[in-house]
């Protein structure tokens, strides 16, 4: 999906809401369990439910992985099952050196043709680049996030400013705005006037709204740009609305709620 795409899909539905398919095998309604792929059930019935308050879903391949081959079978049910009109991120944080980067790109991008994945630059240039270099892909990488251990080296001095800075600036000059954004977590809001300063033209992948306490309403204010230039992730706040039958019905109403305060900031 080309940058244009992404934003005409956000300006058309007056969303830029993120639906995070972390869809852990114990959470789910006890009743789909007898379904002969229980994961694969509750994402297609999540996917139905949201898909109208939406514009991408974000895939987090951890708990697929963990799952062994009915995992991976699950994800790759999910990832062809989501509407061409919706950005699809593979949530893999991934990141090595460039022959194995180029593996994990194929696997992403062309095996699960997914939109997007999520990378770990701390390994430099050449363990990114290999992502970057598929037309109409994006590669999202790791700036700031919301974990405690963030305090460990992203936001320790380097330089003239701080490693996350310099991770920003430096990343800036492998990709465009048209094919890298950056994470930056919700509950770093008293950051994001600043990190727009420093990327203004980029898209932000925003997780940490709902259950982790980030504020819709700030970081709209402090990093929207002139062509939006965020998806904000809900995941379990989404997708574990309910944990009875009415999982779906619930998962629709939060994410519309999400995406009404949305169309007031777009205003």
């Amino acid at each position: 999906m080309t940058r244009q795409q992404l934003v005409q899909e956000i300006r058309n539905k007056k969303t830029y809401l993120c639906v995070g398919l972390d869809t852990d095998i114990t959470k789910i309604p006890k009743h789909l369990l007898s379904a002969a792929d229980p994961v694969f059930e509750f994402n297609r019935q999540i996917i139905d439910a949201t898909k109208d308050f939406c514009v991408s879903y974000k895939i987090n391949t951890a708990f697929y992985e963990a799952l062994g081959r009915k995992g991976w079978d699950a994800m790759e049910q999910t990832v062809n099952y989501i509407p061409e009109s919706h950005f699809t991120i593979a949530d893999a944080k991934r990141g090595d050196i460039g022959n194995t980067s180029t593996q994990y790109a194929k696997a992403f991008f062309e095996t699960l043709n997914f939109d997007a994945i999520t990378v770990a630059p701390y390994m430099g240039a050449d363990s990114v680049k290999p992502f970057l270099e598929y037309k109409d892909k994006w590669t999202i990488l790791l700036g700031l996030t919301s974990n405690s251990g963030a305090q460990d080296f992203e936001l320790q001095p380097a330089g003239d400013g701080l490693l996350y800075e310099k991770v920003l600036t430096t990343a800036a000059q492998w990709g465009t705005p048209e094919n890298l954004m950056y994470v930056v977590g919700a509950t770093q809001a008293d950051s994001f006037t600043a990190i727009r300063n420093l990327t203004p033209d980029h898209f932000y992948l925003v997780p940490g709204v709902g259950a982790q306490g980030g504020s819709l309403k700030e970081i709209s204010a402090k990093a929207m740009n002139k062509e939006v230039g965020l998806l904000v992730n809900a995941s379990r706040a989404v997708i574990y609305a309910s944990t009875g039958e009415d999982f779906a019905e619930r998962a629709a109403e939060v994410s519309k709620d999400y995406a009404l305060e949305m169309a007031g900031y777009l205003q």
